[in-house]
């Protein structure tokens, strides 16, 4: 099966198109699990399979390199749109594409006839707890709620971007043992499907910096939906403006939370190698 491997902004992807290439359902998992392996396999974050849609131009899955599907994915949407229109399946400036449980419209900026950056539209985030979901009374929100882990209370703030995310502020987040909380607070029993957990430091009313625990892949350098909840979670506690700048390990992204209570992200696609997975 032939494969393009990509990144947004560091957050890597095997990048499979499901509009040339065949897919056996049954050995996804396990093959993910194998090819994302950065010792034995390709290295990556998890597999992105650009598919045929009935209800957008395409449809987009991500599956972890745990083997775990994922809801949606930021960083990977836009390297999936970059990957469409590069082949030639759209010449289109705008195009929609549907995840689970949502369609998305993606607006592409091209050079020279190929895609560079990517403004999404999230949609928007969802507050309630039973659809992040979290327990507790279903249409509770979670801002800035106390969980304890790992021997301390830390406050999350907590949002569906399509996804789940829970959002804690610390003063330096360089210094701060994302790697011994961040697995701690995605099997938090309090989230039933797991969660995707952001460590922010802010920088000014514009300005975050921010490091990630993904659910199912662990540290990586960058995550579009992350950014997007800990936007929504700075401006909802009165932490920033509703525009900022998020820098991550792997570089910047930009997020407004527009009037429209919708989520936009603008950020980079990049292919880096074609191969076959044998």
């Amino acid at each position: 099966m032939k494969f393009t491997k990509m990144h947004g902004l560091g957050n890597d992807f095997i990048v499979v198109d499901g509009l040339v290439e065949t897919i056996v359902e049954a050995e996804l998992p396990d093959l993910a699990r194998r090819a994302c392996d950065r010792h034995f396999g390709v290295g990556a974050d998890g597999i992105i399979l650009a598919l045929p849609s009935d209800k957008a131009d395409f449809r987009m899955r991500l599956i972890n390199s745990d083997g775990s599907e994922a809801e949606h994915c930021g960083n990977g949407i836009r390297v999936m749109a970059k990957l469409v229109h590069d082949r030639g399946h759209t010449q289109a400036s705008r195009i929609t594409v549907e995840t689970i449980g949502r369609i998305n419209v993606l607006d592409l900026n091209t050079e020279d006839g190929k895609v560079e950056t990517v403004r999404v539209d999230m949609a928007e985030p969802i507050f309630d707890r039973g659809r992040i979901p979290m327990t507790g009374p279903a249409e509770e929100e979670a801002i800035e709620v106390p969980l304890e882990v790992g021997g301390r209370t830390l406050g999350f703030s907590c949002i569906s971007m399509g996804n789940p995310h829970a959002v804690t502020f610390v003063e330096d987040v360089d210094a701060f043992p994302v790697e011994t909380l961040g697995p701690l607070v995605e099997h938090h029993p309090v989230f039933p499907r797991r969660t995707n957990v952001e460590f922010i430091q802010v920088l000014g009313p514009a300005e975050l910096r921010m490091r990630v625990w993904e659910r199912g892949a662990g540290i990586t350098l960058a995550c579009g939906t992350g950014a997007c909840a800990s936007l929504v979670a700075a401006a909802r506690t009165g932490r920033s403006g509703r525009h900022a700048t998020v820098h991550l390990p792997g570089g910047d992204l930009l997020i407004e939370w527009s009037d429209d209570n919708h989520v936009y992200m603008t950020g980079p696609a990049v292919e880096v190698f074609q191969g076959e997975l044998i």
